[in-house]
């Protein structure tokens, strides 16, 4: 959550674009596509432990 604004952040900025192009939105419509996301790396543990 770190991009400053304008730049693209990894392969994300290539598959979501056209008017979402900040990390907040990103995340807002992975989420809302059920695709779980984690702002907190210290939280890929247990976001990890819970979808297998």
């Amino acid at each position: 959550m770190t991009a400053p604004p304008g730049k693209r952040m990894g392969h994300a900025g290539a598959l979501i674009s056209g008017g979402a192009d900040t990390a907040d939105a990103k995340l807002e419509i992975m989420d809302a596509c059920g695709i779980k996301v984690t702002k907190n790396p210290s939280e890929m543990a247990r976001l990890l432990k819970s979808v297998l």
